[in-house]
């Protein structure tokens, strides 16, 4: 109930600022560094750093809303993303370098950015992390974390797929050492209750990606049911369960237009939705509160985002958003 509350403290308030406001798939990553920045409009300026990928539309969502936030409160966002873990943290150290008014940060891999986030918080600027690494959060000395509890998510996911009549479940991980895909795959195993046995892949490689979960259900035929952690690789399952003339079926975390279009083809069974578009546009909200008012949110809890799941049965309302580059 405590986590229910949290979350519509921070939608009321992010529809507060909406009101106040005087006006209110895009653009996709560069490889490594990229830096696309929104009109630094205000007194505010917000450093957004992620550790996205080139061409994830789930990072994609999630500048859209930082800086949607950022037109709306006027408060200046620059996004940056990279996904080595040691070039995140120099863009963090950059960001404190310039003296932002705030940095929000995701942690994919927290040990690597400890120091950089540490520095930052000594120097005065408040940090807000999101998406993951909300276990060493507060210890970093962040103000809050805004995001999905990924064991709480996959457990969830695991709950559905063992509902759904499905004995053996592959857990697909894309990324080597991003600690909350393995929570994902971890908590589906606590959801799910019977056999799961992780897969690593590699994002980076979709055809690698492909034939990889295409070899092991033809080695596996017991596979009935595969759980992606990325849209990209759902996509990619769904081709491989094809050309293995499988009988498994597909469930992932996370949302685009074509798992939209694969759950309204009965492809995909379910989606994980963690409205990564909040993960961008709720942080801006809290930091101009924090500023203007010296307001904050989650009580040392995180802010969640998520789980919630897209089916066939509310599909059709959420593609019109996700088309929008929003969902």
């Amino acid at each position: 109930m405590k986590s229910r509350l949290v979350i519509r403290a921070g939608v009321a308030l992010a529809g507060v600022a909406l009101l106040a406001a005087c006006s209110g798939p895009t653009g996709t990553n560069t490889q490594n560094t990229q830096n696309n920045s929104a009109p630094a409009t205000g007194d505010l300026k917000v450093a957004v750093i992620t550790h996205g990928t080139s061409g994830d539309a789930f990072w994609s969502v999630v500048k859209v809303g930082a800086e949607d936030a950022g037109k709306q409160l006027g408060v200046g966002v620059t996004y940056n993303s990279d996904g080595d873990p040691g070039a995140q943290a120099k863009l963090i150290d950059n960001a404190v370098s310039q003296k932002v008014g705030g940095i929000v940060v995701s942690m994919a891999n927290p040990d690597a950015l400890k120091t950089s986030i540490e520095n930052a918080v000594k120097a005065g600027i408040p940090v807000i992390t999101i998406n993951s690494g909300s276990a060493k959060s507060a210890e970093f000395g962040a103000m809050a974390h805004v995001g999905q509890e990924e064991s709480i998510a996959g457990e969830e996911a695991g709950k559905k797929l063992k509902a759904a009549g499905k004995t053996k479940l592959l857990c697909v991980i894309h990324e080597a050492g991003n600690t909350g895909l393995n929570q994902r795959c971890d908590g589906a195993r606590t959801g799910f209750g019977g056999a799961v046995e992780n897969l690593q892949v590699d994002i980076s490689n979709p055809t690698d990606v492909e034939a990889r979960i295409k070899a092991k259900l033809q080695s596996d035929t017991a596979v009935d049911g595969v759980l992606a952690l990325n849209p990209q690789v759902a996509v990619n399952a769904a081709s491989a369960i094809k050309g293995a003339s499988s009988k498994a079926q597909v469930a992932t975390f996370d949302l685009n237009a074509d798992v939209v279009s694969s759950i309204k083809a009965g492809e995909v069974l379910f989606a994980v939705d963690q409205q990564q578009y909040e993960q961008g546009y709720l942080p801006i909200v809290m930091l101009k509160l924090f500023k203007d008012n010296a307001n904050t949110l989650g009580g040392g809890k995180p802010v969640l985002t998520g789980p919630g799941f897209v089916d066939k049965s509310n599909v059709d309302k959420v593609a019109e958003y996700a088309k929008a580059g929003k969902r």
